[in-house]
C-alpha cells in the first residue's frame, strides 16, 4: 500500500507522521519498535506514559514510537504499510488485514473479555433486544471487534445481517450519530461504551455467549522474523504491567484517565471489565478466529477465503 493512500483520512496521517519520524542515532542501530496503540490499550498506554518498554529495549539498540489510532483497522492499514509494527486491534481487524494480503502475525492475546463491548440504544428508545434491530440502522466501525460482535449477534437473534442497515462510522463520528439520533444502534467497545452508559445508553446485548472478544499484539512477519528480541522484550513489559493492574485498578483509571481525554470514574469502569493476562496464542484462539473468517466470506464482507493459522507466530 502506498504512502498516500494511507494519508487520505486525518485518522491516520497524524499517526504516520509520529510513526515515520527518524531514528535517533542514540538508539543504537536496531532501528525502532513502532507501536500502535488505542484508548483501549490500556497495557500500552501505560507502558506509553511510564517508559517502561523504552527502558526495556534500550540494551538491545532499539528506539520506541508511538502513533494513536481510533481503531484498530486503521492501525492494521499502517502495519501493512510498516508505519507500524506492533498493535493493539480486537479480533476481527486481523482476519480483514490477513485478507488484504498483509503478512500478519499474532504475537499474543488476552483473555476473552465477554463484558467489555456491546450493542446500545439510546436511553428513550424502544428497542429492548437485538431482534428489535430489524429494519434499522446501527452504527459501528467497519473491520472492528464490533463488527464482528454486530454480525454474530444479529444472526444469534434469528435475523439476517441484511435485516439490518450497517452504517460504518470511526468512534467518535459513530457518538455523535447515536446521540444525535441519526442511528438507531451503536456497536461499540471500552471505554467509549463505559462514556455512552454514563450518558445514559441502554445495553441490549453484549458479548458474553455470543463472541469470544479476544484482544491481539499483531506484528508482520517480515519483522517478527528479524525482531523477534524486540517483540519478545515487548511481550514481557506488557505482562509487567498487567501483573500489575488488576489490584490497582483505581490508580491505574486516575493514571489513564487524562492521558485519553476521559473522566476516571468511566475509565475504571472500562477497566474493571477488562481482563489482563496476556497469552500465548494457541490452536484454539487461533480456530475461533478462522470462524470469523469463514463467516467474513460467507458475507462477502472480505474478498476470499483465509487459512488463519498461516498468521501463527512462534
Amino acid at each position: 500500500m502506498k504512502r498516500r493512500t494511507l494519508l487520505r483520512t486525518g485518522a491516520i496521517a497524524a499517526p504516520m507522521a509520529i510513526a515515520m519520524r527518524p531514528l535517533n542515532a542514540s538508539a543504537g542501530n536496531n532501528g525502532t519498535l513502532k507501536v500502535g496503540y488505542q484508548k483501549s490499550s490500556t497495557s500500552l498506554v501505560l507502558l506509553k506514559s511510564r517508559g517502561w518498554l523504552e527502558k526495556k529495549l534500550a540494551p538491545l539498540g532499539y528506539a520506541v514510537s508511538w502513533a494513536e489510532f481510533p481503531s484498530g483497522p486503521p492501525m492494521l492499514e499502517a502495519l501493512g504499510a510498516g508505519a507500524v509494527n506492533l498493535g493493539f486491534t480486537g479480533e476481527t481487524p486481523p482476519i480483514f488485514c490477513q485478507a488484504s494480503g498483509t503478512p500478519v502475525v499474532y504475537v499474543g492475546n488476552s483473555p476473552s473479555q465477554p463484558h467489555s463491548e456491546a450493542i446500545l440504544v439510546p436511553a428513550a428508545s424502544p428497542i429492548t433486544s437485538v431482534a428489535g434491530l430489524k429494519g434499522k440502522n446501527v452504527a459501528v466501525a467497519k473491520g472492528s471487534n464490533a463488527h464482528y460482535l454486530l454480525v454474530a449477534s444479529v444472526l444469534k437473534a434469528g435475523l439476517q445481517f441484511s435485516d439490518i442497515t450497517p452504517v460504518y462510522l470511526q468512534p467518535a463520528d459513530a457518538r455523535a450519530a447515536f446521540q444525535s439520533h441519526d442511528v438507531d444502534a451503536w456497536a461499540i467497545w471500552d471505554p467509549f461504551f463505559a462514556s455512552a452508559q454514563t450518558s445514559g445508553a441502554k445495553v441490549i446485548g453484549d458479548a458474553a455467549g455470543v463472541v469470544p472478544n479476544h484482544n491481539f499484539y499483531l506484528s508482520r512477519r517480515d519483522f517478527a522474523t528479524a525482531h523477534a528480541d524486540a517483540l519478545n522484550a515487548a511481550v514481557a513489559s506488557i505482562k509487567q504491567i498487567e501483573a500489575w493492574l488488576p489490584a490497582n485498578l483505581p490508580a491505574a483509571a486516575a493514571e489513564v484517565a487524562p492521558i485519553i481525554g476521559l473522566p476516571a470514574p468511566i475509565v475504571l469502569t472500562s477497566l474493571g471489565r477488562q481482563k489482563y493476562d496476556l497469552q500465548k496464542v494457541t490452536p484454539a484462539v487461533l480456530a475461533d478466529q478462522q470462524k470469523i473468517a469463514d463467516l467474513f466470506f460467507q458475507l462477502h464482507l472480505i474478498p476470499a477465503p483465509i487459512n488463519v493459522s498461516d498468521a501463527a507466530w512462534s
